[in-house]
């Protein structure tokens, strides 16, 4: 069974920094990418990062480049995304996903957590 869960949220000023978690089970046999979603109040899915299984490749999108980093631990199959410089707009419920590697609609990824909210407000 595949488990993913997300925790590490909170709310934060302007500025801040933050180092999200995502616990993965049962997915260390695929070859799904792993990739780092948000989706802010009455918005749309919007893609963040995503690492691919086999390349070890990871990718951003423009509006996080150079803000966040998204990394792994193999030894106890956990994401992290470490969040830097945060902005009011960066205020969103985050998630980890498995899937073929990016995309702005759920229907792009297999299996998601919870989500963690991040609030970033002064």
């Amino acid at each position: 069974e595949v488990q993913l869960a997300e925790s590490g949220g909170g709310l934060v000023q302007p500025g801040s920094s933050l180092k999200l978690s995502c616990a993965t089970s049962g997915l260390s046999s695929t070859n799904y990418a792993m990739s780092w979603v948000r989706q802010a109040p009455g918005k749309g899915l919007e893609w963040l990062s995503v690492l691919y299984a086999y390349s070890r490749n990871i990718y951003y999108a423009d509006s996080v480049k150079g803000r966040f980093t998204m990394s792994v631990d193999t030894a106890t199959d956990t994401l992290y995304l470490q969040m830097n410089n945060l902005r009011p707009e960066d205020t969103a419920v985050y998630y980890c996903a498995a899937g073929a590697g990016y995309g702005s609609s759920w229907s792009d990824y297999r299996y998601r957590g919870q989500g963690t909210q991040v609030t970033v407000s002064s």
